[in-house]
């Protein structure tokens, strides 16, 4: 068990208040606000759904990793956090298009564009937990040479981001 420390509750505090910051601005600045906001929220329960599943999938990938309800309801917390940052980065991309529902116009530099971001930042965040412990591979975990990372986590966020943005905006 980690201990607890000030980042282990600051990053999602910070993260969380990112979201509703961005959101607001995103939602001020939409012409259709109705749509945005029930595109927001349907990412949101399908960022939660896909990866709670993706994250129940790949608990054999680390060290004592079994289909108990502790490892089960972990799974679950890391969903929750999974879902804050496939928001964070729908709104960066907002950000960065200029445009709240840019999935609209989605091409392949915008898909390429995401895929490196979602697998930066998810090299980026399993190298800080790896660091400070919050878990470890079991030899089962195909290691990505150079960077030695997981692979599974690293597809986690060049798969899902853009499968949870297409899936929403299909729904909606």
């Amino acid at each position: 068990m980690q201990k607890l420390s000030l980042s282990i509750v600051l990053i999602p505090v910070i993260a969380i208040s990112l979201n509703i910051f961005l959101y607001l601005i995103l939602l001020r600045k939409s012409e259709n606000k109705s749509s945005f906001k029930q595109y927001i929220l349907t990412v949101l329960l399908f960022a939660f759904l896909f990866n709670t599943i993706w994250e129940i999938l790949q608990i054999p990938l680390y060290k004592e990793g079994l289909y108990s309800l502790s490892h089960i309801l972990f799974c679950v917390m890391a969903s929750v956090a999974d879902a804050i940052m496939v928001l964070l980065i729908f709104f960066g991309f907002s950000l960065i298009y200029k445009d709240s529902l840019w999935i609209k116009k989605i091409d392949l530099s915008k898909i390429l564009f995401l895929i490196i971001a979602g697998g930066i930042g998810a090299v980026l965040a399993e190298t800080r937990h790896l660091s400070i412990g919050t878990w470890s591979y079991a030899a089962s975990m195909p290691i990505i040479p150079v960077i030695t990372v997981g692979l599974s986590p690293v597809l986690q966020f060049m798969i899902l981001p853009l499968l949870i943005y297409w899936v929403a905006f299909k729904v909606i």
